[in-house]
């Protein structure tokens, strides 16, 4: 058996959906339980004073790059078969600003602030309704924002290792080392400034 499952047709369209969501109920499921759902813990990471967000993101890149890799390796999958964003620089360090922002300023990240609109968060649902506004906003001016939207094309197989020119190895290994780096010292910065608590 070879993976992605979908693409070498182990399982068809109808496994492949109900596989999304059970992911995704998964995945929403226990950013609720892991308190990720709540701005005021999501904006903590912004007074130094708790560091959650970033190590469980990090957690989730280190134990999906070792999994893929691993699996690689053994030949049960084919990463020649798995999509890539077409990378298109200009427009992707925009968005990546903006969302940024946006997280800063609601205290919510798109994942989160679906998990917080489903749990009945007042403040989930606004962020939620601001994220389709501007999604609807963006659609309609989209004849006057494609130039800048395709700008700085790259492909649609850029990855770190080809654009570093590294083993794909390496990559894994200084991921990690920076992983771990970012465990450290979120640790040093929250004993540091874990009583500071965000304003109401």
């Amino acid at each position: 058996m070879m993976a992605p499952l979908f693409k070498t047709g182990v399982i068809g369209e109808l496994g492949f959906v109900i596989a999304a969501l059970l992911v995704g109920f998964g995945f929403g499921f226990f950013l609720e339980q892991g308190g990720l759902a709540n701005a005021r813990k999501l904006t903590r990471q912004f007074y130094l004073s708790d560091f959650t967000v970033l190590r469980v993101m990090f957690t989730a890149i280190v134990v999906a790059m070792l999994g893929l890799y691993g699996l690689a390796l053994l030949g049960w999958l084919d990463m020649g078969l798995l999509y890539l964003n077409p990378t298109y620089t200009w427009p992707m360090i925009a968005g990546g600003l903006l969302v940024g922002l946006g997280f800063a300023v609601g205290g919510y990240c798109p994942g989160t602030g679906v998990v917080a609109a489903i749990t009945g968060r007042l403040d989930g649902i606004a962020f939620l309704g601001g994220a389709f506004l501007g999604v609807f906003v963006f659609a309609e001016l989209y004849e006057l924002l494609e130039p800048f939207a395709l700008s700085g094309f790259l492909g649609r197989d850029v990855t770190l290792d080809g654009w570093l020119g590294l083993q794909p190895g390496v990559i894994v290994l200084l991921v990690v080392l920076m992983a771990i780096g970012a465990f450290w010292g979120s640790g040093k910065l929250e004993a540091r400034f874990g009583d500071k608590e965000p304003t109401p």
